[in-house]
């Protein structure tokens, strides 16, 4: 059995449709049968042919008693004067004032009737709040916004989520914003120091020679790894480029820095690895090993190496590995192996799937590659 989420819709009935039903039971159609035709209760029916037999309308004003009637306007006259006693205070106040004290109350009174006793027309109320109501919508949807980023978007990249949402907004008032309601980014000021690690002797050339723009889908993937604190030891993240889209294609973690935590990498993408022709990374040593070098023949894939201690030749794995470390890495803990591969697969579907980046024009990597098919088509 299926349940559905969705509420279910009240639904409303025309006098027309009411006295048609009534009609077809003094027609001689019995109850039941209406009842399940129309799907009506059955106490609804009665209720109709009831209000048909007496005063002939179905309004409800038009089937009162006269104790009910005057229950009723004793009931708005006691609501009128505890509305009256409620904001009398107010009634000497300024405009904005005024506007706060009909809003608290808006659930308990009326408008009309609280303008009337606060003596301030109404068109003045509807245009004032209609303006702290912006402001609130606008405040809230930015808290959105920066929580739905996991607290990484700064003033720019919200800017651009606010502006798909309608709203023509400068950074100055987002970062006012962001400021009184204490949301700062993870980010600080990008600093990067070169550093000469050791590295293999190997010949090979570095094919990509820095041309991070403008590749072709799957041309050249990059790679680096990183660790991870799990429990009381430490733990590595490899994560495989493509500088397309600048998406995750594939990823893995473990226990020791080796040429095992590549190929579960590269077992892990999801696309034919015969159509990628560029492997680029840096010259650490679990890259460079007999059993890389077996897949890469394998798959047809050409090696490509950045130069000794030079990281601005893989600058883009080394971008993307500030932002897994930032937006990933120092914001959680991982008590298992199990823990950190449940939270790294969540945490690479958002980064691919929902995280707007600046070099594809503020679009993620899934829509910049749904833009790139539809203009091939």
């Amino acid at each position: 059995m299926t349940y559905s989420n969705q509420p279910k819709t009240r639904r409303t009935f025309t006098p027309e449709f009411k006295a048609q039903l009534v009609a077809l039971y003094h027609n001689g159609k019995r109850k039941c049968d209406i009842i399940r035709e129309y799907e009506i209760s059955g106490s609804l029916l009665d209720k109709w042919i009831k209000q048909t037999e007496t005063t002939g309308s179905f309004k409800e004003k038009d089937n009162r008693s006269a104790e009910e009637q005057e229950l009723l306007n004793l009931r708005k006259r006691i609501k009128q004067l505890e509305m009256e006693n409620d904001i009398f205070k107010a009634s000497s106040a300024d405009t904005r004032t005024k506007v706060t004290v009909i809003q608290n109350n808006i659930h308990k009174y009326s408008v009309s009737a609280m303008c009337k006793v606060l003596k301030i027309p109404r068109s003045t109320y509807y245009y004032e709040a209609k303006e702290k109501t912006n402001d609130t919508t606008l405040e809230t949807t930015i808290i959105k916004i920066f929580k739905d980023s996991r607290s990484t978007y700064g003033t720019r990249k919200i800017k651009v989520e606010l502006s798909k949402l309608g709203y023509q907004i400068s950074r100055r008032r987002i970062g006012r914003i962001m400021k009184a309601n204490g949301l700062v980014s993870r980010y600080t000021i990008a600093q990067f120091k070169p550093h000469v690690d050791r590295c293999n002797e190997s010949k090979t050339a570095n094919l990509v020679k820095r041309n991070f723009k403008h590749q072709e889908q799957l041309n050249v993937v990059v790679s680096d790894l990183t660790y991870v604190r799990v429990g009381m030891s430490w733990h590595y993240i490899c994560i495989l480029i493509d500088l397309f889209n600048r998406e995750i294609i594939g990823y893995s973690s473990g226990r020791n820095k080796d040429a095992s935590l590549v190929s579960k990498a590269f077992a892990s993408v999801k696309a034919n690895l015969n159509n990628i022709q560029i492997f680029h990374t840096d010259r650490g040593n679990e890259f460079k090993n007999q059993a890389i070098d077996d897949t890469l023949k394998a798959f047809h894939i050409k090696r490509s190496l950045s130069m000794k201690g030079c990281p601005y030749d893989n600058a883009v794995a080394e971008a993307t590995f500030k932002v897994v470390k930032t937006e990933f890495v120092y914001n959680e803990r991982f008590e298992s192996l199990e823990e950190l591969q449940y939270k790294l697969a969540d945490y690479v579907n958002w980064f691919n799937n929902h995280r707007i980046h600046s070099a594809l024009g503020y679009l993620t990597p899934y829509q910049y590659k749904m833009n790139h098919l539809k203009n091939i088509v």
